[in-house]
């Protein structure tokens, strides 16, 4: 009969590698908790519409990536491309908006675009995602930077920069897409299709294109931070200096525009070396605007998606291995039935005060089972057959030195905790 696979672009995530995404995300827990972000889980799919308005109906996910499908009763959904609209959509719907202000979340979630599969690119991902709304002000857009920044840094990455840059407001960003156009209709017979596509519609997407030539276009184009109001300008110059005083090292980039629309003012990316074309692990920016259009109140917002597994090609590249932390303190090798199921009843004692504990559900032989404690790592390995059972004694030997202790049967979890 033939093998059912994986459909392309997902993964299967087992032993040993389970261990590192667990690992990353503990990590990310640990440090939304620290920075006062609530975890948020929102729905798998949504109305469609949410994402054609809060991502932006011209946008590459709305427009090729998205997984759609047609309900029962003719509703279209959309499996979510991104956390942020979800989240935006579910604090309007729940109330939330009149909480105290910052409103902060975080979520790790599975994200579905439909894109051609390499290394760092899935059709369906996980991502680590934050949002706080309703601070306008430069000091959100340190706080959000300085916690990818130190999750990074937690995960043992050194092999990133952070890029930063202002695509404007509503007040100047017309202009700049004006004199943006301008430049590249002057240039449109260096751009591929998709840019000329682009063109009209979303241009600043052309900065963000990978092919070479359209790179050499946007080279020369005109800048955003070189367009901004005085707002925006001094809202970018405070974050700088709030980014110097912390020791948080950047570049200006001008090419970093992010591909949603509901971007405003800062954005900025996470960028790692060496890990191939999907380098950037994390990326974000400041979208003052959405709440209001998915139908919410005024309230500015600000936050970032980071991708694991880019997370993880980053780690490879600096050499950060995570084992299995949960090894067994305790195997216990039996000989006889009566042994082998007081065994059971010891590792379920063990078990239930925390201890990781194994022994034989197989009927191995002692030798077999020594070797398998061996393989799955255990600490120690006890001994017990129909002699330690009669006595209450058994030998517990510590794997890695081949040291030998004889110990009560009673004093078993004493000491393999000690």
């Amino acid at each position: 009969m033939e093998k059912i696979m994986k459909p392309r672009g997902t993964m299967d995530i087992m032993a040993p590698d389970v261990y590192t995404w667990n690992y990353i995300e503990k990590t990310v827990r640990d440090v939304a908790a620290r920075f006062g972000f609530s975890e948020v889980r929102v729905p798998t799919f949504e109305e469609i519409g949410l994402f054609r308005r809060g991502v932006g109906e011209s946008t590459d996910v709305v427009q090729k990536e998205m997984y759609t499908f047609t309900d029962k009763d003719g509703t279209m959904y959309a499996l979510r491309p991104e956390g942020t609209a979800s989240v935006a959509r579910a604090i309007i719907e729940n109330g939330k908006a009149t909480d105290t202000l910052p409103l902060k979340y975080f979520y790790v979630i599975n994200c579905f675009r439909y894109e051609k599969p390499e290394a760092g690119r899935s059709r369906e991902f996980v991502q680590f995602g934050t949002e706080m709304f309703g601070a306008p002000g430069s000091a959100a857009d340190f706080t959000i930077i300085s916690l990818g920044s130190t999750v990074i840094q937690e995960l043992g990455i050194t092999n990133v920069k952070l890029h930063i840059n202002s695509i404007g407001c509503p007040n100047c960003r017309p202009v700049y897409r004006e004199k943006l156009k301008e430049y590249l209709r002057e240039n449109k017979d260096k751009l591929c299709d998709t840019c000329i596509g682009r063109m009209e519609t979303n241009p600043l997407r052309v900065l963000d294109c990978k092919n070479e030539p359209c790179k050499e276009v946007a080279e020369n184009a005109p800048r955003t931070i070189d367009h901004l109001c005085p707002e925006c300008a001094e809202h970018l110059a405070t974050l700088r200096e709030q980014l110097d005083s912390a020791g948080i090292e950047y570049v200006i980039d001008p090419h970093i525009v992010r591909g949603l629309d509901y971007y405003t003012r800062t954005v900025f990316e996470f960028i790692a070396e060496g890990i191939g074309a999907q380098s950037t692990v994390c990326g974000g920016g400041r979208y003052d605007g959405l709440m209001e259009e998915l139908g919410g109140p005024k309230m500015a917002g600000i936050g970032f998606g980071m991708g694991i597994t880019r997370l993880i090609l980053a780690m490879n590249q600096c050499g950060v291995t995570i084992e299995n932390p949960n090894l067994p303190k305790l195997y216990i090798a039996s000989m006889g039935q009566t042994a082998a199921n007081r065994a059971l009843t010891i590792v379920n004692d063990l078990r239930k005060n925390g201890i990781v504990a194994d022994c034989d559900v197989m009927s191995r032989s002692l030798k077999a089972q020594m070797k398998y404690a061996d393989k799955i790592g255990a600490k120690y390995v006890l001994m017990l057959g129909d002699n330690e059972i009669e006595t209450g004694k058994a030998t517990i030997k510590e794997m890695a030195t081949s040291e030998q202790t004889e110990i009560s049967l009673d004093e078993i979890a004493a000491f393999i905790t000690k």
